[in-house]
């Protein structure tokens, strides 16, 4: 860890899908002079906007964003390139004398960048060996990987859904590159920060955010999502690229090949929008042991609440009104 990087001030907005993330970073950026970086995994995809939650160019009110929109639908992208790139763009926007704000929901990416877990460990990697499991895995499905994994590290695969492809074979991968235990390269129980971080988590009473959630799939398909999942799917029909697992697009396939209903593709993202919530409060709740959580009940109260907290992480004195 880099010592300078410490004295950098953070603030990071995390927390569940359909929370209000956005909304109240822009808040934040404009009362603090901030710019914001996207830490959602598939927000880095252009033409992946509908789906993704993408905020748009009018809701950004001039406020900078970075790590949008910057790579391709066929590209991949993880945690430890994410590391890289945020770091980067911390460093510059604190140079030119700006508050860095992280947006985003993808706990992996977030407690990546707070805190030194040593993603990307020089021999870690190896990509003969993630091909031939990412080969396995499409032929023989997640549960025969997750069951090897839980044979071999039952830690690991504890903390791994079945669903979660790219977690399980890049745990998978670590095992064979290094003969090392997945779960023992992630004990993190000393998190000692990269930055000066102030992270605040942001939720709403649950029935409050589920039915957020399933207005928001709902105005995703009146805005274009199926064009904009069909694009995806004209390009990789055989569904094998990382953009393509996505909530939102995923869902799509069956569709497009004539096994499912638009009714039964709205109602499928939506369930899984909400249990994809309901992991990432736990995620947030469990991985990290210093942040400031926020529960939504009015959004007047949260902004102010919000200013509070960053204030005094800053040692700024707000002037009351």
């Amino acid at each position: 860890m880099e010592e300078n990087l410490r004295k950098i001030p953070l603030i990071v907005i995390a927390g569940p899908t359909g929370v209000g993330k956005s909304a109240l970073s822009i808040e934040l950026a404009k009362h603090f002079s901030g710019e914001v970086i996207n830490g959602d995994s598939m927000q880095i995809y252009e033409a992946l906007d509908i789906g993704t939650g993408k905020i748009t160019e009018a809701e950004m009110q001039g406020i900078p964003h970075h790590l949008l929109s910057f790579k391709k639908s066929w590209e991949s992208y993880d945690a430890s390139q994410f590391k890289a790139d945020a770091t980067e763009a911390i460093q510059a926007i604190y140079e030119r004398g700006n508050l860095p704000i992280v947006v985003g929901g993808t706990g992996l990416y977030i407690e990546g960048l707070l805190f030194d877990l040593g993603f990307g460990q020089a021999g870690s990697h190896d990509p003969a060996v993630r091909r031939r499991l990412q080969e396995r895995a499409a032929a023989l499905g997640n549960e025969v990987l997750w069951q090897e994994l839980k044979a071999m590290d039952a830690g690991a695969a504890a903390k791994i859904p079945v669903q979660n492809t790219r977690r399980l074979i890049r745990a998978l991968e670590v095992i064979e590159v290094t003969g090392k235990l997945f779960s023992e390269q992630e004990e993190h129980k000393n998190q000692v920060q990269v930055f000066d971080s102030c992270l605040l988590v942001l939720d709403r009473p649950r029935d409050v955010l589920y039915d957020r959630i399933n207005r928001r799939v709902e105005l995703m398909i009146d805005e274009g999502l199926e064009e904009e999942a069909e694009a995806l799917y004209q390009r990789s029909p055989e569904q094998n690229e990382q953009s393509t697992k996505g909530i939102g697009y995923k869902e799509w396939w069956p569709y497009f090949q004539g096994q499912a209903t638009l009714a039964e593709v709205i109602a499928a993202i939506q369930q899984n929008s909400r249990r994809y919530a309901k992991r990432q409060l736990t995620w947030f709740r469990n991985r990290f042991q210093e942040k400031h959580w926020l529960t939504i009940e009015s959004e007047a109260k949260a902004l102010e609440e919000a200013i509070d907290i960053v204030s005094r992480h800053l040692n700024i004195e707000e002037m009351s009104n």
